[in-house]
């Protein structure tokens, strides 16, 4: 083979692995994706095809020798004892009757059942039993470690917090929590209402849901879970068919999907696959496929798995659905931190019964990438069945004579008066840092972004203002009410000029003002949400109020200092530093705090504080008296703090039999050591 070939295949894989790691950052880490399922899925697939094409290329760290991504350090890491491992996709029947010709071969022929299930679109997590106590909860993560998210997940009633009867000393399930759509549409309509984003389809909602540092939130949120699978079992045999399995952790209390099936052929496997692409929507959930097991355990045991997949299951994935139409214009809006948004504007199409017209198109690099341009006729798909999402123009736009130049967001700013490229409201001239993809408009009085800050700031999830959405927003700063957030407060001075607005009656003004009163004893968390500086969203906000116990300490602190904290980055902490540089920014600040909204946090308020508050422990070697895991929910119930990394500010360095390196450490630091026992007195558990 021609070392040019090679050469060429070598930068594809190179392009395709930085693309797919990304979109699995995007998805895993921050429920964030910016590209389709379909999209990603025929990337991975090229990837893959590539890498069987040429071995001698494949790299242990490439995405297909992985599942997912790293966890995010804001949550205690769990180790699955068994790897989480991702589904393989097949998208016809001729694929996946491949996959169930190469499973025969491998088996000899053994004749074996199939389990036909729904693809949930949630999100996979592990479910830990102990003596018939559920003790930990986790995410996928990267298939080998995940996320700690027990005090979340104990939120979500469908889940048993204790089972009982003929069952293991210690076993995990494995299911996907997900977001019924009745729930992922009152959750949007309420987004929608205090001016936040929308969550993307009801996976992301799902995952952002349970992916809360506050359990408040969670629990919140209409979350279900469908057990699916047996991670493992520890002292008691289990029947010898996944099917089985499954109705005897049903006979537990556990929630398995009664429209699973049991199938002797392929011929009904993908009977059922039709079935369900003809009726999902009827679902009262949203799912992307069906899945197809091999029943017997042993032969699934047999199988084995092949980099990142299990061999015995596959996924059966449904196709997009997909309409054609003609992109018009591509605008620019505003956001409350200056990004300068790129969407579609499009001739009014309808796609799985809604009618579509406008589409977000992420930035400019994804526009030029899918190669969009105005006028051209486009391929719209509703990714996750919800939000619009172009894919990219059609061949015969793209082989058009006359077709408009490539997007650019310079261009499409120019000023030619100015010759400079502005802001679409202000007309400031725009910025475009060097490390972002995001042009943005520096000027923080632009009428867009002052608009889109006074929506976030009352929004539930910052400070809560009842009354005052989208439209009241608007006319505040219409009428001149409000310039800014802080001026929110000083409205019962101006009552009567509230009074004179169109269709405002007493009652209304008079709860707008209460509710606005009660603002101020909001937590110090919410405040910093609610001031909207850039990065910075509630699990940050969350996380910031641990560390600091005022606004002015947060303000005072250096940016050096402020990446010391656990997932807080050079980004994040020049954000919060260039924020409190901002005049303007300051001068609200100390508005609000003439108004008297609290600058404190909860502890710093609170005369009655947990018994471990502000203490911070790390275990090293085996604990007789109960696991590591319930031990450490037990101190997280007192309001301490479990950590794996021993570091200065770690208080006690737990000490159990046969201790690791972190004894050491500890010493080294000056820690204090104690015993199993010392922490069982400290526990109350002596």
């Amino acid at each position: 083979m021609p070392d040019s070939d090679i050469e060429k295949a070598e930068a594809r894989i190179e392009e395709l692995r930085a693309r797919v790691n990304r979109n699995n950052y995007l998805y895993y880490a921050l429920d964030n994706p910016e590209v389709s399922d379909a999209e990603y899925d025929t990337q991975m697939r090229e990837l893959k095809a590539l890498e069987e094409q040429f071995p001698q290329l494949v790299t242990t760290d490439s995405p297909t020798q992985r599942v997912g991504t790293a966890p995010l350090a804001a949550f205690g890491v769990v180790t699955h004892p068994k790897p989480m491992l991702s589904l393989g996709n097949v998208f016809s029947d001729e694929e996946l009757e491949a996959w169930y010709t190469r499973v025969c071969k491998l088996l000899d022929g053994k004749k074996f059942d199939l389990v036909c299930e729904h693809k949930m679109d949630g999100l996979a997590i592990a479910l830990t039993y102990e003596n018939g106590k559920f003790i930990v909860g986790a995410t996928r993560g990267d298939g080998y470690n995940g996320e700690n998210i027990t005090q979340n997940l104990r939120t979500i009633r469908s889940i048993p917090l204790s089972v009982s009867g003929d069952i293991p000393s210690r076993f995990e399930v494995r299911g996907e929590v997900y977001l019924p759509l009745a729930g992922f549409h009152k959750l949007n309509r309420e987004r929608a209402e205090q001016g936040l984003p929308l969550f993307a389809n009801p996976r992301n909602a799902a995952a952002g849901s349970v992916r809360q540092l506050d359990p408040r939130i969670t629990a919140g949120r209409a979350l279900d879970i469908y057990v699916y699978a047996l991670g493992y079992a520890e002292g008691k045999q289990m029947p010898s068919t996944h099917w089985e399995t499954m109705q005897y952790l049903k006979s537990l209390g556990f929630r398995i999907n009664p429209k699973n099936e049991r199938v002797a052929t392929l011929a009904e496997a993908a009977e059922y696959f039709r079935h369900w692409t003809e009726e999902r929507h009827s679902l009262p959930y949203e799912i992307d496929g069906v899945v197809v097991k091999i029943d017997q355990v042993p032969m699934q045991e047999q199988l084995g798995d092949v980099g990142r997949e299990p061999r015995w299951a596959i996924a059966y994935k449904f196709p997009a659905v997909q309409g054609r139409t003609v992109l018009k214009e591509i605008a620019v809006s505003v956001g409350r931190t200056g990004t300068l948004n790129p969407f579609a504007i499009m001739e009014p199409v309808a796609i799985g019964g809604v009618t579509i017209s406008r589409a977000a198109l992420h930035n400019e690099d994804d526009i030029r990438r899918k190669d969009i341009r105005e006028g051209d006729t486009v391929f719209l798909q509703r990714a996750g069945d919800v939000i619009p999402e172009i894919v990219g123009p059609t061949p015969e736009s793209a082989a058009r004579p006359g077709r408009a130049a490539p997007f650019s967001m310079k261009a499409k700013l120019f000023d030619k008066a100015k010759g400079i490229p502005v802001c679409p409201v202000c007309g400031t001239e725009v910025v475009k840092p060097a490390e972002e993809v995001m042009y943005y408009c520096p000027n923080s009085a632009c009428p867009a972004q002052v608009e889109e800050r006074l929506q976030h700031f009352v929004s539930r999830g910052a400070m809560d203002v009842r009354g005052v959405g989208e439209q009241m927003a608007v006319m505040l700063l219409r009428e001149g009410l409000a310039k800014d957030a802080a001026d929110l407060y000083s409205l019962k001075d101006k009552r009567d000029r509230f009074l004179a607005v169109e269709r405002l009656g007493e009652k209304s003004v008079d709860n707008i003002l209460a509710s606005i009163e009660k603002s101020k004893s909001r937590p110090l968390s919410r405040l910093i949400n609610a001031l909207g500086i850039r990065h910075v969203g509630d699990e940050t906000a969350d996380l910031l109020v641990r560390h600091f116990d005022s606004l002015d300490a947060l303000e005072n602190e250096p940016e050096d200092e402020l990446t010391n904290i656990p997932s807080i980055g050079p980004k994040i902490a020049g954000s919060i530093t260039a924020f409190f540089r901002n005049p303007e920014n300051l001068h609200i600040i100390e508005k609000l705090k003439a108004a008297g909204v609290n600058m404190c946090s909860e502890a710093a308020a609170l005369t009655e504080v947990p018994a471990l508050a502000g203490q911070e422990f790390v275990i090293t070697g085996k604990l007789e008296k109960f696991s590591r895991e319930t031990a450490e929910e037990l101190i997280r119930s007192l309001g301490g703090t479990a950590k794996s990394d021993v570091t200065k500010k770690t208080n006690y360095l737990v000490v159990g039999l046969e201790p690791g390196s972190k004894l050491e450490k500890a010493r080294k630091l000056g820690i204090k050591q104690i015993s199993e026992t010392e922490l069982l007195a400290i526990l109350g558990q002596s």
